[in-house]
């Protein structure tokens, strides 16, 4: 018996304390999404855009009912709005419980988690104080213009990333370990 066996709540408890930290990760994506979006509220009118880099990055102020980047946005339907939160409070629950259960030794895996977690809470605020995720980071080159996104968006897509990343990473580990042959 390993002193770590002697205590299972103590263990417990290290875990959890372990993880909180990337709870932080997510508040903080939260407050910076809420913040950004008030800013671009407050400062520039809807429908204008801001250029900041000449031929690549406008800030803009638009508002979409639908997913990231403007995916399957609602044209104004409130039902659409309504089963894109539910959908949206769905995959918060799934990412939550996959936090849960997630090692508190594998740091990419959660980083990435709480990135999700903090950028879909910050649309569902949005989605549903008001109906509607006010985007403005507008990328470009020439008269190519990525969909108009937020800090939520990006957060989940990065985490997304990581995530993939992660999945590799973990399949290497797998790949290189040795067989043990059997008894």
């Amino acid at each position: 018996m390993t002193p770590d066996d002697a205590h299972p709540s103590l263990n417990r408890s290290a875990a959890w304390a372990g993880k909180l930290r990337f709870l932080f990760v997510s508040l903080g994506v939260i407050a910076l999404d809420q913040w950004t979006k008030w800013l671009i509220e407050a400062h520039l009118p809807q429908h204008t855009a801001q250029t900041v880099i000449p031929g690549f990055f406008n800030l803009t102020h638009v508002r979409n009912t639908g997913v990231a980047f403007g995916l399957f946005a609602a044209q104004g339907m409130s039902g659409g709005s309504w089963l894109l939160t539910l959908l949206g409070l769905a995959a918060l629950a799934a990412v939550a419980v996959y936090f849960w259960f997630a090692s508190p030794h594998d740091r990419l895996l959660l980083l990435s988690l709480s990135l999700v977690v903090g950028g879909a809470v910050g649309n569902l605020i949005d989605r549903m104080s008001s109906g509607a995720v006010t985007d403005f980071l507008d990328v470009y080159v020439g008269t190519y213009h990525w969909p108009s996104f937020n800090v939520a968006d990006s957060a989940i897509s990065i985490g997304i990333a990581l995530m993939a990343i992660d999945s590799f990473r973990a399949h290497k580990k797998t790949a290189d370990t040795p067989a043990e042959s059997p008894s």
